[in-house]
């Protein structure tokens, strides 16, 4: 059996998530159009009859201009050691940017083989397409270029198939049951602040933060209580929105998805915090990975 560890990489909202989404037919890691979005190292096990693919999800690579940005981007680097292929995610439709140079120089140090992931192809022509392949060959000396969509599935079969063929035949790595290295809270507490992310735009940065206080189960239904944590009083306002009505269209968008998750009826009660208290400031560090308020600023 084909089995073996395969890291996608790229830079922020190049479409990482969505295609870890779609490999593995699920929603697993959280996706919004806000640089940052992913904060933590996800792996997702795809299965099927002979072969065992751990896809590993990162952050997006950037330059940073704070702490966290230095911090999202050392998860992202780790996050191809020890791995049996890179996945390397563009967006075709906007072009090979500086920012994907510099990723390229630093995955490439590791020797290991890279696909060139041209994602986003519905967005261009065919004969432009056909330029970009030409163009990006020369780049390096890429394992494969693939161009696909992630967003409406294009082409992922096809290449699934072709990361078979980088793997080892060193059979199954985990049990059948496992899907991912995530907790049941932690999923909870990232599908929470998707729609915090998405519903509010522009308007609430990435540094926003969730956590889940208990999840209760009962024989049809699960009880969960979150807490959304924020650093300053004027975001509070608008996650909750007047009358508390963004809270609401969090917690309802939140809670149909978990439903889904669950087979459950779900009772999802969202609370929204400042950082006002020690143990809610050592919580919004941790998460972040912060050693003090003003890093991720």
């Amino acid at each position: 059996m084909k089995s073996g560890f395969v890291s996608i990489v790229g830079r922020p909202n190049v479409g990482k998530s969505t295609l870890l989404n779609n490999f593995l037919e699920a929603h697993l890691a959280i996706t919004s159009d806000k640089a940052g979005t992913t904060r933590n190292i996800i792996q997702g096990v795809y299965q099927d009859q002979d072969s065992q693919i751990i896809f590993v999800d990162t952050p997006g690579i950037h330059k940073p201009i704070n702490k966290l940005g230095n911090i999202l981007n050392k998860k992202a680097y780790s996050s191809t050691d020890n791995v049996d292929l890179i996945l390397f995610l563009i967006d075709v439709s906007t072009g090979f940017g500086k920012g994907d140079q510099f990723i390229l120089d630093k995955i490439k140090e590791e020797e290991i083989p890279i696909i060139l992931v041209l994602n986003k192809v519905d967005a261009i022509k065919k004969d432009k397409l056909l330029e970009k392949i030409n163009e990006y060959k020369d780049l390096y000396d890429f394992a494969d270029i693939y161009p696909i969509s992630a967003l409406k599935s294009d082409n992922i079969d096809s290449l699934l198939k072709t990361i078979k063929n980088y793997l080892p035949n060193e059979g199954k790595i985990f049990e059948d049951d496992t899907f991912t290295n995530i907790s049941t809270s932690f999923y909870v507490s990232e599908i929470i602040r998707e729609k915090v992310l998405r519903l509010t735009k522009e308007e609430v940065p990435h540094a926003v933060t969730c956590c889940v206080e208990k999840i209760e189960y009962a024989k049809d239904k699960v009880i969960i209580n979150a807490v959304i944590i924020v650093d300053r009083d004027s975001l509070k306002k608008i996650i909750i929105g007047k009358n508390g009505s963004m809270l609401k269209k969090i917690g309802m968008s939140a809670r149909l998805e978990l439903e889904e998750y669950f087979g459950k009826t779900v009772y999802l009660e969202n609370f929204v915090k400042t950082i006002d208290n020690w143990r809610d400031r050592e919580r919004y560090l941790k998460e972040l990975g912060l050693d003090d308020l003003n890093d991720s600023n």
